[in-house]
C-alpha cells in the first residue's frame, strides 16, 4: 500500500477515493460508539484504510476506462488534436516550431497540412508519438511543476468522475439502511441519541450525493484535460531553451 503514496497517487487517486467514501466514513464515526474500544471499533479501524485503498485502486481503473469516452466527447485526445493544422489552440508559427522540434526527437518528418487531410490516421499517429515523447520527458515534478499540477488536477477530476456512480450507489445504500433502522424504531424522536445520529448521516449522504451528481461532470474533466494538454505542448518551450513555459490559460 505504501509504495503508491507518491504525490500524484495521493492527490489524484487517494483524495478522490476519500471524497467518494466520506459518507461511509461519517456513518462509521457517528454510529459506532467510541467511548470504549471493542471488536466493532477494531474492525472499523482496520476497515477504513483498506476501504480507502480499495476505492483508490477502483478510481484509477474506472478513471482510465472512461478516458476514451471523454476524448470522444471532446473531439479526440487534446495533446493530439492541438497539434493539428486545423486546431487553433496555438498560433501557426508556434505549432510549426513545436512540430519541428518533436519531429527531430522521434526521427520522423513533419507531416504537411495536405497529409493531415489525405492521411489523417497516419498523421494522428505522428502526433500521438510526439505526445508520448513529451510525457516521457517531462516527468520531473520540480522542473515541470506547472505541468505536474495540471496533470494532478486532470487525474483527480477523471478518477472522481470514475467513482461517481459507485459513490451515488453507496450513498443510496447508506440512506436506505439508516431509513430502515428509523422505520424499525417506530416514531422518530430527535431527542433520541441514535435517531439524531441516523438523521445526521442521512443528511450528510444526501448533501454528498448532490455534490457528486452536479459538481462531478464530464465537462469539468474535459476542461482539465485540455488545460493539461496545452501545458504539455507548451513544455516544448523549455526544451527549445526559452525557459519555463508559461502557465496555460484556463
Amino acid at each position: 500500500m505504501f509504495k503508491v503514496l507518491d504525490a500524484y497517487s495521493l492527490k489524484a487517486r487517494f483524495f478522490p477515493a476519500l471524497i467518494a467514501i466520506i459518507p461511509a466514513l461519517a456513518a462509521l464515526a457517528i454510529l459506532i460508539s467510541w467511548s470504549k474500544f471493542g471488536l466493532t471499533n477494531l474492525i472499523a479501524t482496520v476497515a477504513i484504510p483498506v476501504l480507502v485503498y480499495a476505492f483508490a485502486d477502483t478510481a484509477r481503473r474506472l478513471g482510465k476506462r472512461i478516458e476514451n469516452r471523454i476524448y470522444a466527447a471532446s473531439g479526440g485526445k487534446p495533446s493530439l488534436t492541438m497539434l493539428r493544422y486545423s486546431d487553433d489552440s496555438f498560433d501557426a508559427a508556434s505549432k510549426a516550431q513545436y512540430r519541428g522540434f518533436l519531429s527531430s526527437k522521434i526521427n520522423q518528418p513533419v507531416p504537411t497540412e495536405q497529409d493531415e487531410k489525405d492521411k489523417p490516421k497516419e498523421v494522428d499517429a505522428f502526433y500521438e508519438r510526439c505526445g508520448a515523447w513529451l510525457r516521457e520527458n517531462t516527468r520531473s515534478a520540480n522542473k515541470f511543476s506547472v505541468l505536474f499540477n495540471e496533470n494532478v488536477t486532470y487525474g483527480f477530476r477523471r478518477n472522481l468522475l470514475g467513482l461517481k456512480w459507485p459513490t451515488l450507489g453507496l450513498n443510496l445504500i447508506i440512506v436506505l439502511t439508516c431509513a430502515f433502522i428509523l422505520y424499525r424504531q417506530g416514531m422518530v424522536d430527535v431527542n433520541d441519541d441514535l435517531t439524531l445520529r441516523l438523521l445526521i448521516v442521512i443528511a450528510f449522504a444526501i448533501i454528498h450525493a448532490i455534490y457528486m451528481a452536479f459538481a462531478v461532470s464530464t465537462r469539468s474533466v474535459i476542461d482539465a484535460s485540455r488545460t493539461y494538454s496545452r501545458q504539455l505542448i507548451l513544455s516544448c518551450e523549455t526544451f527549445l531553451g526559452k525557459g519555463k513555459p508559461k502557465a496555460a490559460k484556463s
